[in-house]
């Protein structure tokens, strides 16, 4: 039984010659590289979305700057190392 579904996608000429000799070079199809592109896009996208999760979650947190960060780490460990210390 077939695991994959066929896909008609048009392109400009320019791309698609572009296209083509980037999948000769690396020695694949024209489905691997569109793949290989869908998976990109996908991946950069998901990098788009968590910078702008952690922008929003800094900016509550009145994140400004990296320093501010590490002072946060800090912040956080001194906080643990009290409270492991008053449970002994």
């Amino acid at each position: 039984m077939r695991t994959t579904k066929t896909l008609s996608v048009t392109l400009p000429p320019e791309m698609l010659t572009r296209a083509e000799k980037l999948a000769k070079r690396e020695n694949r199809t024209m489905s691997e590289l569109v793949r290989e592109a869908l998976r990109q896009y996908e991946r950069q996208q998901w990098w788009d979305q968590m910078n702008v999760y952690g922008r929003r979650t800094a900016e509550a947190a009145g994140i400004k700057t990296e320093d501010d960060i590490v002072d946060a780490i800090h912040a956080m460990r001194r906080k643990g190392h009290a409270r492991k210390k008053s449970a002994r």
